[in-house]
């Protein structure tokens, strides 16, 4: 059995994982074949699973226990939110669309400017306002979640609790079953 990691470690190896596949594609840009579009579905998958559960479970505890973390997790929520347009409209090109290269690039370029602000600031902010136990806790909540998760955009959905929490397990399984029957995010 793995050792429980904390909520800043496990989303900082999300992170990683994210930045990995955004390198691979780097080295893909311009290229029209099915690989290129199934890293991108698969990157599509992750951020959208580690989306909800961070607005399940961070950014309570960012505005319960960070000083002026409401204002912090709101921001964080509406860079989510512009992502999440930009995901959705990735999700309708194919590889060999005129604007799925670029619309690509936008979304790196928004996930990584994201991921500077939270490990830059929100992370040790909330490192220093919580307890490790605290951190423990959370890191198995964000686990838990992310494996209940939605895998596509859906914009229009609750970004904050407790709506987003009752809705996201339900949505979670329709889309997983989506992708099962039409491969979405398999080489």
């Amino acid at each position: 059995m793995t050792e429980q990691q904390d909520v800043i470690a496990v989303l900082v190896t999300d992170h990683r994982e994210v930045e990995e596949m955004f390198t691979q594609l780097e080295h893909m840009v311009g290229r029209i074949d099915e690989k290129a579009k199934t890293l991108s579905e698969q990157v599509v998958i992750e951020l959208v699973r580690h989306s909800v559960a961070e607005e399940a479970y961070l950014y309570p505890a960012v505005r319960e226990h960070v000083p002026g973390g409401d204002a912090l997790a709101d921001e964080e929520i509406a860079e989510h939110a512009e992502a999440e347009e930009t995901m959705k409209r990735l999700e309708g090109l194919e590889s060999s669309d005129a604007e799925f290269w670029p619309t690509l690039e936008q979304l790196m370029g928004q996930i990584r400017h994201h991921l500077r602000d939270e490990e830059n600031d929100l992370f040790p902010r909330l490192r220093q306002a919580c307890s490790e136990a605290e951190l423990l806790e959370l890191g198995g909540k964000v686990t838990r979640a992310k494996k209940m998760a939605p895998t596509r955009p859906h914009p229009a959905a609750p970004d904050t609790p407790p709506a987003n929490k009752l809705l996201a397990p339900g949505t979670g399984l329709v889309d997983r079953v989506r992708d099962a029957l039409t491969g979405r995010g398999r080489s």
